[in-house]
Formats: structure tokens, sequence, C-alpha cells
């Protein structure tokens, strides 16, 4: 219930009003019937401005950290996100990954629309990174579309590290539908699943027009933070 009331009452008219999104391609989205809707992921503000204008209710796997954080902000963030519909995933390891694709396929087999963002991670610098192969191990398995989604312009207006986004305007597009129902059977298989994100990722990007890089953001995000200057404190005098 919660849900319709932020969608509708509450947050939804309000980010409509602020963020006036340029919305193209939204009949794309099947009216009924399981799906997933695959997108980059730019912004914190992408969480809430895709199931803002959506029609169908849609669930998120959302990082567990979003649902641990310490103290009454914590909780109250804990509560809004499962209050969304969001499903708290753990993003480390192996069997984490088990957990969050189980997760995703209990939503899938309800007839439901699932939310991801195959790059794993938001964005630090604008650019469209390789996308994890979690995303077609679920379209295979659950044998169901994947409607590509860009967000162009979330980036501008909450780029990471920034808590009060700019009020600009924003463009949501989603693709066509993506069908991999020649790939039944070979949600196992390596070579297959990677074709099958990279080719989710090709359309995202032909939407989005990003810049693309051929490696996961999270490696990257890493690498710059260990080449990022160590700040230094000037020597206290005694």
């Amino acid at each position: 219930m919660f849900y319709y009331v932020l969608k509708y009452v509450l947050l939804g008219p309000l980010l409509r009003l602020l963020f006036r999104p340029r919305i193209q391609g939204l009949d794309n989205i099947p009216a009924d019937g399981a799906a997933i809707v695959a997108g980059n992921h730019l912004s914190f503000s992408d969480h809430f401005l895709m199931p803002a204008i959506i029609r169908r209710r849609i669930t998120f796997l959302a990082k567990a950290e979003y649902f641990t954080g310490p103290g009454v902000k914590g909780r109250l963030t804990a509560t809004f996100f499962r209050s969304a519909g969001q499903i708290p995933v753990d993003r480390s390891g192996k069997e984490a990954g088990r957990a969050a694709i189980r997760e995703g396929l209990g939503v899938l087999g309800k007839g439901e629309l699932l939310g991801i963002y195959p790059e794993g991670t938001r964005s630090h610098d604008g650019r469209l990174y390789k996308g994890k192969v979690g995303v077609a191990v679920m379209a295979i398995k659950a044998q169901v579309p994947v409607v590509p989604c860009a967000m162009v312009g979330t980036f501008e207006i909450q780029p990471p590290g920034q808590k009060i986004p700019n009020i600009k305007q924003v463009t949501i597009r989603f693709g066509e539908p993506l069908d991999f129902s020649r790939y039944a059977g070979l949600e196992n298989e390596k070579a297959a699943v990677r074709a099958v994100t990279d080719e989710i990722m090709y359309a995202i990007l032909g939407l989005s027009g990003q810049e693309y890089v051929d490696r996961y953001a999270a490696e990257v995000k890493a690498e710059e933070a260990e080449r990022a200057p160590t700040r230094k404190f000037p020597r206290l005098r005694r």
C-alpha cells in the first residue's frame, strides 16, 4: 500500500513537478506479465525517478547498505526502501550474486516487473561500464523479455556525493524488449550469459549515448581510489 502512496500521492507527483521528465518508449514495457527493466545507473535519484513514471509496480534489487545503516537515519532509510518495494542484496562474493539471482527470480516468478542495474553500482564519472551477468542468468532462466532503459541527465542533477539534487529536466528512454528465448537452457554457459549481457548493455548504450568502458565499474573505482593522493596533515608544533 505504501508503495502506491509514494508513487501517486507523495513522491511521484513531486518528482514529476521538479524534474519534468521527458519520457520516451514507455509503451515498450509490457502491460502485464514478468519482465526485466535493465538500466544505466548514474545517480541516487534513479531509484525514484524510474519507478515514478512506470505505470506498473516495479521491484528493484538494491544494495544491502541501504538497509543496514546505523541510528535513526539508518532505520528510516531501511523502512523507506522496504516500503518502496526494494529488496536488499549483498554485493560481496559469489554466493551473494547467487542470492540476488534467487531474489530476482522470485519476483519474476510472480509475474512482476524486476528492475536491475547491470553495472552493479553507480557510475562515478558518467560513463557506461561493463555489465555483470546476473541479469542474463535471470532473463534466460525465467524466459522473460528485457527492456533496456537509459536515464539521461540524472548524473548532472545528482552526481556521486551530492545529497541535494539540482533541479533540471531529465530524460528517461525505454527501448524495445529484447527476446533471449534462443538461449533457453544456457543460463549456466559462460559464453551465452556474457553474450546476452553485452547485448543488453549495447542496447542501453544506444539509448543513453554514453561513453562505454569495457571494464567493471567497481574495479575502476577501486583503482582510482588507490591512486588518489593521501591527504597529508601538517605536523603540529610542540
